[in-house]
């Protein structure tokens, strides 16, 4: 895969992370696959990795733009935050040893899993005051989910906001104050994982300068995503699209959907 195309589909992780909170890394874990699949069965543990310090920027860049008055609602998470970081750390380890392909499955089998939850299990394309639920205003999310949602989301690459964004949706955020939150969230989860990614050994020596890569980071390929996302983010974030509730919630769901197939032909 070229680097422009790279940058092109960058545009596409800025969308999802400031549209879905998704940091960038849900994206591009496919897309690293495809781009770094001369790297043969380590491709998947390259792809995680890669995506992880995409997801540090991307979600750093866009908490730092997302207002004071949304960030809010995090006041008091440090426990919430600081466990994520422990997990998000676990989990990058783990994927460090995890075979790649049953990795590659488990990536597939729970964004599966999670369509299928937020398809039938209230709270989330309904927000609980639509079904009588009216106690108090959105709750805090509990801290003891820190360290298992940061472990699942290093461990796959999936993106903290997989599991944050149904969380905090069920807690009575609207999606567009769940989707922002969620990226502080992924933040404290991708910065130990890339730490610990940029420390790794690289598992496959490659001759082509693009496979080169740092730790099990693959530089090149993070950089031309990072340089479609970062403008798309400072764009969005200045003139957000006012999208209804309801729209946004399936838009989410579908886009889940949509990257679960794109991995099956990978497996």
């Amino acid at each position: 895969m070229s680097l422009v195309a790279l940058a092109g589909i960058g545009v596409l992780t800025g969308l999802t992370t400031v549209l879905f909170g998704f940091g960038g890394g849900f994206v591009a874990v496919p897309v690293v696959v495809w781009a770094d699949a001369a790297l043969g069965a380590d491709a998947m543990r390259v792809a995680t990795a890669t995506s992880a310090l995409v997801m540090v920027v991307n979600a750093g860049f866009a908490t730092a733009v997302t207002p004071r008055r949304v960030l809010a609602a995090l006041r008091g998470s440090g426990v919430l935050l600081l466990l994520l970081a422990a997990g998000g750390a676990a989990g990058a380890l783990a994927g460090r040893v995890a075979p790649p392909g049953p990795a590659r499955w488990a990536f597939v089998g729970y964004v599966a899993l999670t369509v299928v939850d937020l398809l039938l299990r209230p709270g989330f394309l309904r927000p609980r005051a639509e079904h009588g639920d009216t106690s108090g205003g959105p709750r805090p999310l509990p801290p003891l989910l820190g360290a298992p949602v940061g472990a699942v989301a290093a461990l796959l690459g999936v993106g903290g906001s997989v599991l944050t964004v149904p969380a905090m949706r069920r807690a009575g955020h609207p999606m567009r104050v769940a989707t922002a939150l969620a990226n502080p969230l992924t933040f404290a989860i991708a910065l130990p994982a890339t730490a610990v990614s940029l420390s790794g050994t690289a598992l496959t020596a490659v001759p082509d300068t693009h496979h080169r890569l740092v730790g099990l980071v693959a530089p090149v390929a993070a950089a031309a995503l990072l340089l479609g996302a970062l403008p798309v983010i400072v764009v969005l974030r200045r003139r957000p699209p006012r999208i209804p509730d309801r729209v946004h919630s399936w838009a989410y769901i579908g886009l889940l959907a949509l990257v679960a197939v794109a991995m099956l032909p990978l497996g």
